[in-house]
This record gives C-alpha cells, sequence and structure tokens, in this order.
C-alpha cells in the first residue's frame, strides 16, 4: 500500500514518538502531544520531551489543558503561506502537518491543469451567461482552518471553502490575511459540507477539484448530524455529479474511522473511468527511517 509521507518542511518536524505520545516542532517552539497510533518506544532521553515548550494533558475524553510556556499563538510558514497556531483544548493547533502531502499533490494538479481551458460554471437555468473562461475551481469540504484552501488561492484555484464551524471559518479567514491574500480570494461557507454539496448539485455547480477531509462524527451548524459511515456514500454521490467533465480530481481524506483504503478504492470507482490511488498519510521522524501513520488517503484523477 502507498505511503504518502510529508515532504521536506523547514517550520515543521516530527522529533521523536513513541509510548503513545509525539513530540513536534512547529516554527521555534516544540509540543508534546497524544497520539494513539504511536505504540513503540521513545528513541530520545526523557529530558528532551521533559523540555516541550507545550505538553498536553488530557483530563477527559472530551479534552484536556496545555501546559507550558508557550504564546495563545504563533505563526509558521509554509511556501508563501502563513499559518497561525493556537492550542486548543482538544489537543489539535489548527494544523495537520501529515496534510502537507496533499498539499503538494493539488499544487501538482494545478501544474497538470496549467494551459487548460475551463468552461464556466453550470449555469442555473434561466440565468444570464456567464463570462467564457475561468480559473480552475476547488471545492474544500470541512476545510477547517484552511491551510489547503490558503495554498489553493494561492497558486490560482478560485477557492470555495466549507466548514460547520464558524470558529474554524473565522481562523480561516485569519490564516487567508496572514499569507497576504485578498478579502475575496476565497468563498467561505459556514455550512453542513453534505447540505451544501447537495444544494450545489441542485444549482448544477461544478469543481475541477474536491478535498474531502470529514471527521468520523460531527455536527453541522443547524445540529445535522454527521456519520462517516452513513452519511460518506451519499456525500460522494453529490460530489461525482460536482465534478466537472473532463481533466478534475477528488481528493479524501480520514482519520480514526477503521476503514480500508479498498473502500475507498471501490466508492471512488463510481466515478467512472480515471485512475485512483490510496493509501497512508505519513509523517517522518527525524531521519525519515520511522514514519508516523495518520490516517488514510484516497484519490481520484480524470484526465480527460
Amino acid at each position: 500500500m502507498p505511503v504518502f509521507s510529508q515532504p521536506a518542511w523547514a517550520d515543521y518536524a516530527l522529533l521523536d514518538s513513541g509510548g503513545a505520545e509525539k513530540l513536534e516542532r512547529f516554527g521555534s517552539f516544540t509540543l508534546r502531544r497524544p497520539d494513539p497510533q504511536a505504540l513503540w518506544r521513545k528513541r530520545l532521553p526523557d529530558a528532551e520531551w521533559r523540555a516541550a515548550d507545550l505538553r498536553f494533558k488530557r483530563e477527559s475524553d472530551r479534552g484536556g489543558r496545555w501546559e507550558g510556556k508557550a504564546p495563545k499563538e504563533w505563526e509558521v510558514g509554509y511556501g508563501q503561506a502563513r499559518f497561525l497556531l493556537r492550542p486548543t483544548p482538544f489537543k489539535h493547533i489548527g494544523l495537520f502537518p501529515e496534510q502537507a502531502a496533499n498539499w503538494e499533490w493539488v499544487e501538482q494538479r494545478r501544474m497538470a491543469l496549467a494551459g487548460a481551458v475551463f468552461s464556466p460554471q453550470r449555469a442555473d437555468p434561466g440565468s444570464a451567461p456567464e463570462r467564457s473562461s475561468e480559473p480552475p475551481r476547488l471545492l474544500n469540504l470541512f476545510g477547517y482552518t484552511g491551510a489547503a484552501s490558503v495554498l489553493a488561492a494561492q497558486a490560482g484555484w478560485a477557492v470555495t471553502h466549507v466548514d460547520a464551524s464558524r470558529t474554524s471559518i473565522r481562523w480561516a479567514a485569519d490564516n487567508a490575511r496572514a499569507s497576504g491574500l485578498d478579502e475575496q480570494a476565497v468563498r467561505w461557507i459556514c455550512d453542513d459540507a453534505a447540505t451544501f454539496a447537495a444544494r450545489e448539485v441542485r444549482r448544477r455547480r461544478d469543481y475541477h477539484g474536491i478535498l474531502l477531509d470529514p471527521p468520523h462524527y460531527g455536527r453541522g451548524p443547524k445540529g445535522e448530524k454527521w456519520q462517516f459511515e452513513d452519511a460518506i456514500a451519499p456525500l460522494l454521490e453529490s460530489c461525482r455529479k460536482l465534478l466537472a467533465d473532463g481533466p478534475s480530481f477528488l481528493l479524501l481524506s480520514t482519520y480514526a474511522i477503521g476503514y480500508s483504503p479498498l473502500a475507498f478504492d471501490n466508492m471512488l470507482a463510481d466515478f467512472g473511468p480515471g485512475k485512483i490511488e490510496s493509501g497512508e498519510l505519513a509523517l517522518p521522524e527525524g531521519d525519515g527511517s520511522r514514519l508516523l501513520p495518520c490516517g488514510f488517503c484516497a484519490r481520484y484523477v480524470r484526465e480527460a
């Protein structure tokens, strides 16, 4: 099974892992966090782990607290983008570094589309004609704090970013501003992903790229329930209808859901002729001789 490993990144490093924890560097600060995948022994001395600037202490299955001296917010860079990190009570900080493998892949897809002529959005019945050509359109569902959206907008995509959390939307917009993007560079939508996708199908919209990074369980802004095993197939059907004719792609990544990448292969095969690859996202530790698994990823590409 392929492994999609995080590429080299000056502002991030997985320093060590083991004992159900990971030790990471984000910019100038080191963080010590739980990670249930790290079942092996640690390699670095205990003193280096104790020296972490921040350590997450789990208090219940609902979250915990951070201990240490790092600020409440700081920036890291990735290419021309700047991301604001903010430790939360759920051990997250607003950035998933394993997704850098997918950011690079989306950039490769953009380069592969260079020189292509993109048709305008499918118009609503009875609407006025739209302009004859547009930049390629990217739909980022479950967009969280917007790292993929910011990088795609910088690369020339017309990005629609959807997330059910207003806090995440505001955080994503802060990242866009920190990265020097115009206020109108990304279309920000606070909505339930499945509801929005179904609505876009009715509007006869289409996209040249679709990103999906759904949780196992979640709630929409109006209390809509998301349960992966029940909702993923209908959502992918909506995405199949939203994917533009001609060169286009869909990327699905997941974490801690208990399904095989083969299941994703089978679901994406319903999209029709195209290239499908699936595997694991991973973070290389230290010299890269050990990888920390970080979830599954499946990619569908339609060349024409």
